[in-house]
């Protein structure tokens, strides 16, 4: 039986303890440096917080250091990992090399920047001691089946749900190149979110000012169990900036997926926490912030998994435009609508337009100013829906463990033992043995079983000794307190399963994972003398600086995408598409002028995007908020 874990994004603590209740089996969330998320950060105490939390279930914490580290950091950094496991972190998430240099007391999952898309990259990644790879995004069902076939002593994690980056990541450093911003330090200022033209090599337009980059959200509910089949173990919620609402919601609805394969396949799998969750909601990932839903490259490459009309969300199809008149307009379909509810439809010129209703009567919507672009026949989509935002609001989940009792009569009293999730305590009370006038074990049982304001709840409770005789209810409460204090101290600092520290394999050699990487070594993200040093001691004769530390003079590699424009756009003879009808290398051009060159490795069936060597100053973009 293999244990399967569903790791939810956490902003901050409190919604790591909302994603816990909803039940999640572990969160990830950054601490207040060295996250790829920069604007995600929380202090050492507040994890410590989250980690007490989340053991109580048997629930884990992972940290993100997963940004690369220069040379002034690597002490503050040090700091910062024993800090982590002074905290209870169940593992860090790791880009930078480094940190193996570093004493470390937890695992060490290798970050999905650490760009791991083959098995000789996992075997790697396993041989220096990495307890779990977070696999690229990317891969599709058979390549991580393939993966886990090669390498099956390393945990695999794989992302499930949430917004994609267009570059295999760790290695995007087109915000670097263009705004100073960088997406290995948590600075990315999303350049793939962006508009522009797509021109051949004659100057011709092709496309103009649409975002060519800007994929779909990832969606493969429905697909666990065939990705847990192939290998997975961990499946992870994209989300550190994500409000609590979005994480309820999508956590509860990959919760009641997961705890549908495991209760079809019992002798399978099993989940990885305990505990029972109760919502107060019914789940809909339709209703959440989406840009539109993709299962990516899940089942190999797919048409429509980018989104050139918008990089934001679209939200839930609530049908077509029917009827408009002076004030209001009515809508063909089934969906109800609320006051405040907020829409959104794309219009004749692909632009996405918004507003919100001030009044809704049945089908028959009056928006606070009527959209000028609205036309009969366009769909509708709901981007902020009241009533179920109001649903979300407050309390929406409970989690539970069972607490089983036994009350027995000693020498001297009484003794009552409580047990949950293998854990057991105890307390006595001295207390002369008085035969009850009438039996007392539906009193025991219902003094004993009021635990509503702890995470516990009643399993069973062996009273049938202790029932002949008389106890008063203050004396069972106050043995029901001293137990469940007991049980939640040692559930709450139960040590992690954490391994010792992994030992390095300096037989590991360094391998050019992808052939680009030895014309592009900035690749290797080497950002400090730690990395440097350990890159040499795996056999780099000559290890290059990050892109960060040293830019490179003249033309750049800044994306590597598996996403490909000659297919998106139709053009991919390979796959049956028309004969391209331009003249190549193909140009991106950013409404500043700036050009970027488009190679297609259909060898590696890849778009490779370069910057050219010139120098622009740019001023840094209006980065969307959803991120």
């Amino acid at each position: 039986m293999r244990k399967l874990e569903l790791l939810a994004p956490a902003k901050n603590a409190a919604i790591g303890k909302i994603a816990i209740d909803h039940g999640a089996d572990a969160v990830y969330i950054g601490a207040d440096h060295f996250g790829a998320r920069a604007s995600a950060g929380n202090s050492v105490d507040d994890i410590a917080g989250l980690c007490r939390y989340a053991h109580f279930f048997g629930a884990k914490v992972y940290v993100t250091v997963n940004t690369i580290i220069y040379d002034k950091e690597l002490e503050a950094s040090r700091k910062l990992v024993e800090a982590l496991a002074d905290a209870g972190a169940d593992a860090l998430l790791v880009q930078d090399m480094a940190v193996l240099s570093m004493p470390h007391r937890i695992p060490l999952h290798a970050s999905t920047q650490c760009d791991t898309r083959t098995a000789d990259k996992v075997k790697w990644l396993r041989d220096l001691g990495f307890a779990r790879a977070v696999l690229a995004r990317e891969l599709s069902l058979s390549e991580i089946r393939a993966i886990h076939e090669a390498v099956p002593d390393i945990e695999l994690e794989a992302f499930i749900h949430g917004a994609l980056c267009v570059s295999y990541s760790g290695v995007c450093y087109a915000s670097q190149a263009c705004f100073g911003r960088s997406a290995n330090r948590g600075e990315c200022a999303q350049f793939c979110r962006m508009k522009f033209d797509l021109l051949d090599a004659d100057g011709r337009e092709i496309v103009r000012q649409s975002h060519l980059l800007s994929l779909k959200d990832m969606c493969l509910h429905g697909h666990l169990g065939e990705l847990a089949d192939a290998g997975v173990c961990s499946f992870k919620i994209e989300g550190r900036l994500k409000d609590a609402d979005y994480v309820k919601n999508v956590v509860a609805a990959y919760n009641a997926e997961l705890n549908s394969l495991v209760k079809q396949r019992p002798a399978d799998y099993c989940r990885a926490s305990h505990g029972e969750v109760r919502t107060t909601f019914e789940p809909n990932l339709h209703k959440t912030f989406n840009r539109g839903y993709t299962t990516y490259f899940l089942e190999g490459r797919q048409p429509g998994i980018f989104s050139p009309d918008t990089p934001k969300a679209l939200g839930e199809f609530v049908g077509k435009v029917k009827e408009l008149r002076r004030d209001s307009f009515n809508v063909a379909g089934t969906s109800s609508f609320a006051n405040g509810d907020g829409l959104c439809f794309i219009n004749d010129s692909h632009q996405l337009e918004g507003f919100r209703v001030n009044k809704a009567v049945g089908n028959r919507l009056f928006p606070l100013r009527m959209p000028a672009h609205l036309r009969p026949g366009m769909a509708l989509y709901r981007s902020s829906d009241e009533a179920f935002s109001h649903l979300l609001a407050g309390e929406t989940a409970s989690r539970r463990l069972p607490l089983n009792f036994s009350l027995k009569p000693t020498s001297e009293g009484f003794c009552l033992r409580g047990e949950s999730c293998g854990k057991t305590a105890e307390a006595t009370v001295e207390f002369g043995h008085e035969k009850a006038q009438r039996p007392q074990h539906d009193n025991i049982v219902r003094q004993l079983g009021r635990l509503g304001n702890t995470h516990f709840e009643l399993g069973r409770c062996d009273a049938d000794a202790a029932s002949t005789f008389f106890i008063p209810s203050s004396m069972l409460a106050d043995l029901r307190r001293q137990v469940v204090e007991s049980l939640t101290e040692a559930l709450s600092t139960q040590p992690s399963s954490a391994m010792s520290q992994p030992v390095l394999a300096p037989s590991a050699p360094v391998k050019r994972w992808q052939r680009e990487y030895g014309s592009f070594p900035y690749l290797y993200n080497i950002a400090n003398a730690a990395a440097r040093a350990f890159y040499q001691s795996h056999g780099m004769e000559k290890p290059s600086a990050a892109f960060e530390v040293v830019q490179p003079t003249g033309e750049k590699l800044i994306m590597q995408c598996r996403h490909c424009l000659r297919f998106a756009l139709g053009y991919c003879v390979k796959r049956g598409g028309r004969k391209p009808c331009w003249k190549e290398p193909l140009m991106l051009r950013l409404g500043n002028g700036q050009m970027f060159r488009l190679e297609f490795n259909c060898a590696e069936c890849q778009m490779n995007i370069y910057a050219d060597g010139s120098p622009h100053q740019h001023n840094t973009p209006n980065i969307p908020k959803d991120e």
